[in-house]
């Protein structure tokens, strides 16, 4: 008798769907199904179904708030386990917040402004959720999750619950150990300093503006589509080679921000990576500068043109 994962994970966990729709998880709005979706409400949950499924040799696919994801149209083999809204839980001590990681950053940013501490406003409106912005070592404006973090509990791709310090996050552009080590992060410590209510709401208020003003936030999107290249911004190169409302079937180069590649409706994986690969091409050609990929790309693709590192 063959083994069916897919009825037995049922015994593992209530929280699992099967054959779940990823557009309903993702900010891009793109996507095939996942053949199970878990989403655990506690972490000794999680790491239940890590290891049952490890040990039953299916693939594993962990995911946050779906803020910067690129899910391919043919889908996700295996399972799916979402950290979010059900592990998300925020502490506070002294200068010390810790939060789960399914912690929205707004959230842990009202709880930083609620205790007068500063240093996080430049977090209070990336869409994304603690674990997956430590992950990437997400940042905006004048600040990037490296400055903040103090350290971090994770499950390990071995299955053992670890705490790391900063220097064993090793938390680089838009990378950390935690991303090249195939970790899952559980909570995260963050250190701020004293400030004052009032300079902290400012500066939210500010930096939110700006991105209000300058960003497609009325279109699904993945967030930047490409890493910043070193001295100049990929925006700028994109613009220059008049790419801004370059579209290629419902994916567009955003008319308002070059940086990001929008869903103006029914896109497809496809559409999306075939753009990418597309301004990709031509920036490299006309300015010399090869643009990598910030989007996180998950399922099964097929070969593209995009060049990867």
């Amino acid at each position: 008798m063959s083994f069916n994962w897919k009825d037995e994970i049922i015994k593992i966990t209530p929280n699992v769907e099967i054959e779940v729709d990823m557009r309903n998880h993702t900010y891009f709005k793109i996507g095939g199904k996942a053949e199970a979706l878990v989403t655990p409400t506690t972490f000794e949950e999680l790491v239940n179904v890590y290891k049952w499924a490890n040990k039953n040799g299916l693939n594993i696919t962990i995911i946050g708030n779906g803020t910067n994801l690129l899910v391919s149209d043919k889908g996700i083999l295996g399972v799916v386990i979402k950290v979010s809204e059900n592990l998300s839980a925020i502490k506070k001590d002294s200068y010390i917040i810790i939060a789960q990681a399914g912690a929205l950053l707004s959230s842990v940013a009202k709880v930083a402004l609620k205790m007068n501490l500063s240093g996080f406003e430049f977090a209070s409106g990336i869409p994304g959720s603690i674990g997956g912005a430590v992950y990437m070592n997400a940042g905006a404006y004048d600040g990037e999750m490296k400055d903040v973090v103090s350290k971090a509990t994770v499950l390990t791709k071995s299955g053992d619950i670890e705490v790391w310090d900063k220097a064993r996050l090793k938390l680089d552009y838009r990378n950390s150990a935690v991303a090249k080590e195939g970790a899952i992060i559980l909570d995260v410590e963050i250190s701020l300093s004293k400030g004052i209510y009032k300079e902290i709401l400012d500066k939210m208020n500010l930096l939110n503006k700006w991105r209000r003003e300058r960003q497609p936030l009325d279109k699904p999107s993945a967030g930047s589509t490409f890493k910043r290249p070193p001295d100049i911004a990929g925006s700028y190169l994109i613009d220059k080679i008049g790419l801004k409302g370059y579209s290629i079937g419902g994916a567009q180069v955003s008319k308002k921000h070059a940086g990001f590649i929008i869903n103006t409706g029914g896109a497809t994986a496809q559409d999306v990576l075939d753009l990418m690969a597309f301004v990709q091409k031509r920036v490299y050609e006309e300015e010399g500068v090869l643009l990598t990929p910030e989007v996180r790309f998950i399922g099964q693709y097929q070969e593209s043109k995009l060049i990867t590192k």
